[in-house]
């Protein structure tokens, strides 16, 4: 049998590690059916609509898979940080609960309904998808930006979450959903959808440098550790393929939205996220509750994590294979036909 608390296994950085990795899979993943989410009252046509509907049918619900398992691993795996984290954003994570609860039920009963009711569930659809991807990015400002901890307790106020940064990086990241939304339809459509498509996400981008410039500027000028490890010799020189990366994406990006390309679109506004999530993981390193418990501080004792460790050792391929079959069972284009 496998000893997974060996002295030779660092049990909290390979949880710190899981979580990561869920929680970036969530944000892709989720996050272009979101995105669609926040386009939809802007679709050109009821048709378009559908099309936006059918396209992420088979994936929203299990999209939001990846949310639980970061979740309930900060829970099991890193109680302390748990403890401090959820008091510190109570309401954000509620709101963004309630926002996805509401998406999924106006997603059921959308196929269901015609006329005015349709209406109604379009308008829940949007709102919900905008309060849940807002609510995210109030959540990522906070946890950039650091809360209040005395000793193992957070000590800030119930409002402390709603901040001029935390706001920003909230639209931040709905501008940041529309991309990823807009190039997933331009993959996915075709028609009238398609051209939508790709004139939004030309709009949207700018306001997705925008928003990581703000981010890429607060973080090294609101603590020294992170503007030591950026902008210190020669760090500077490794970690400068990151934003040059970035900005290479964002380039071709933009070419590809004045060309006929559709599956390069979206793995360019992937590969942004992705850069830009990678930036932040290496600022905030080894920070679990930016700047007060480091992953190994707030860690579970290693027999928790080790059995934790088992599990999931045998039902993350199971998940991870089921996604990619879902994913390969309804490629190709989109219809706007209901079939739901």
């Amino acid at each position: 049998m496998f000893d997974f608390s060996s002295s030779w296994l660092d049990l909290p950085l390979i949880w710190g590690g899981l979580i990561a990795v869920a929680v970036l899979i969530y944000v892709l993943l989720d996050g272009f059916d979101l995105g669609c989410g926040i386009l939809f009252p802007f679709a050109p046509s009821d048709q378009s609509r559908n099309t936006i509907m059918n396209s992420i049918a088979p994936f929203w619900d299990g999209n939001e898979t990846w949310l639980v398992l970061g979740g309930g691993g900060l829970f099991a795996a890193f109680p302390v940080a748990y403890a401090i984290l959820m008091p510190a954003l109570y309401l954000p994570v509620i709101l963004m609960l309630l926002g996805l609860i509401f998406r999924g039920v106006a997603f059921e009963f959308r196929f269901k309904t015609q006329g005015r009711d349709r209406k109604l569930w379009d308008a829940s659809f949007h709102i919900g998808s905008v309060l849940a991807a807002f609510m995210q990015g109030i959540i990522l400002g906070n946890l950039v930006q650091g809360v209040a901890v005395t000793q193992r307790s957070f000590s800030g106020g119930p409002l402390d979450w709603a901040n001029g940064f935390a706001i920003v990086t909230g639209l931040a990241l709905i501008f940041g959903y529309a991309l990823i939304g807009a190039t997933w339809l331009i993959w996915k459509s075709e028609g009238n959808t398609q051209d939508w498509a790709r004139r939004v996400a030309r709009y949207v981008s700018a306001y997705v440098v925008l928003g990581m410039l703000i981010v890429s500027v607060f973080m090294p000028l609101n603590d020294i550790r992170i503007q030591n490890l950026w902008f210190s010799l020669p760090n500077m020189l490794y970690l400068s393929v990151i934003p040059l990366m970035t900005m290479a994406a964002f380039l071709l990006l933009w070419r590809d939205l004045h060309s006929n390309r559709e599956l390069r679109p979206f793995l360019m506004a992937v590969l942004i996220f992705l850069l830009g999530y990678l930036g932040v993981l290496i600022s905030i390193y080894p920070w679990i509750v930016p700047y007060s418990f480091t992953v190994w501080d707030a860690a579970a004792v290693s027999t928790s994590q080790s059995l934790l460790l088992i599990g999931t050792v045998v039902f993350l391929p199971i998940i991870l294979a089921y996604t990619a079959y879902s994913y390969y069972v309804f490629r190709g284009k989109t219809s706007d036909e209901i079939h739901y």
